[in-house]
């Protein structure tokens, strides 16, 4: 397996505030210097820290999946930072933006993010292919963590500084694989953070396991979830946002950007970028016509694959990863660029 410094490894085991611990020592810097200097923490701190409303998160938190609050604990304490503060980071996407922030921030907090799955053909594989589409000064400062925990299956994930895996895109021994799409809908409630429920996803056993956590009623926010499991090779698209989840079975080639396309949430008020409806166009029609995942998600004319060179909504796509999953295992591989293919790449047998 390769390795290069656009995407360091790091590995952790144990309980859950051990594994927090490993996580928060080696991004201790990138949370100070990179996560922690931006304007949306700034302002969503100065908004929010301290106040009843991230206490309500919390406590949902707490009594639906302590272990992933132990976890950030962990990750508190290896970083050195206040678990106060570095909860409200994890709780980003729960928190409304104060309205006096840059155009810039706002654009950057909505936007993010292309997937494409095609599900499998005779005796191939099902794949599910992502951009993460993140801030630009992480470009460099993520990670490809690799977890083995006392209790639940081992897990690989790409890992933003601070926060949780799972909110990006990873497997499981179990042999799920998660990919995640940003969506800004305006439904927001107290309830489990988005984030601790995609960490909850990445510890299911099985991919009906993971739909159920996605079904709660007591979600704060949500995302898009691309979904998929060895052995079946069974792909499901979970648009689930606060108010509501729609699941799809993927039978055709299918791409998803960051806003809301099933028809249930037709009403339903979110943000939706200019480039979120250019790249969801874009990538529909090249599934359609059979062009690869790969070829899509590089596309460079739209773009679908974000350069951060043409102030297309403040984003960057900080890596590229295809899964493509087997009867017996699954296959991955990480581009850091499109220019640096294959930075990462290995398999995952069912079980292991």
């Amino acid at each position: 397996m390769s390795a290069n410094a656009n995407i360091r490894r790091v590995e952790a085991t144990g309980d859950p505030f051990a594994i927090g611990v490993a996580l928060g020592r080696a991004a201790a810097a990138d949370i100070r210097e990179r996560s922690f200097a931006t304007e949306e923490f700034r302002a969503l701190k100065a908004k929010w820290l301290g106040t009843d409303y991230l206490g309500h998160l919390e406590a949902a938190a707490r009594a639906n999946y302590p272990q992933y609050l132990r976890e950030i604990e962990g990750i508190a304490e290896g970083a050195g930072e206040a678990f106060e503060t570095l909860f409200l980071w994890n709780c980003r996407g729960d928190l409304r933006l104060p309205e006096n922030v840059s155009a810039e921030t706002l654009l950057a907090a909505a936007s993010g993010c292309t997937s494409v799955m095609v599900p499998a053909s005779g005796d191939g594989p099902a794949v599910i292919a992502h951009n993460e589409d993140g801030a630009p000064q992480l470009a460099g400062h993520c990670f490809w963590v690799s977890v083995k925990p006392d209790d639940g299956p081992a897990f690989e994930s790409f890992m933003y500084p601070g926060m949780l895996p799972g909110h990006t895109f990873g497997l499981n021994g179990a042999g799920l694989v998660q990919a995640i799409n940003n969506v800004r809908a305006h439904d927001l409630k107290p309830g489990i953070p988005r984030h601790i429920v995609c960490r909850a996803v990445l510890g299911a056993e099985t991919l009906d396991g993971a739909l159920a956590i996605l079904q709660r009623h007591d979600r704060a926010s949500g995302f898009h979830h691309n979904l998929g499991a060895a052995g079946s090779r069974r792909l499901v698209s979970v648009e689930a946002p606060a108010s509501g989840c729609v699941m799809k079975e993927i039978e055709q080639p299918f791409a998803h950007a960051n806003h809301l396309i099933a028809e249930p949430f037709a009403d339903t008020p979110q943000e939706i970028t200019g480039s979120s409806r250019d790249r969801q166009a874009r990538a529909g029609v090249m599934v359609g016509e059979g062009t690869s995942p790969d070829a899509i998600l590089f596309e460079r004319e739209t773009p679908v694959y974000r350069a951060n060179d043409d102030g297309d909504d403040y984003s960057q796509t900080l890596a590229t990863a295809v899964f493509e999953l087997g009867e017996t295992g699954v296959a991955w591989r990480i581009h850091a660029s499109a220019d640096e293919r294959n930075t990462l790449e290995g398999t995952a047998s069912l079980g292991a």
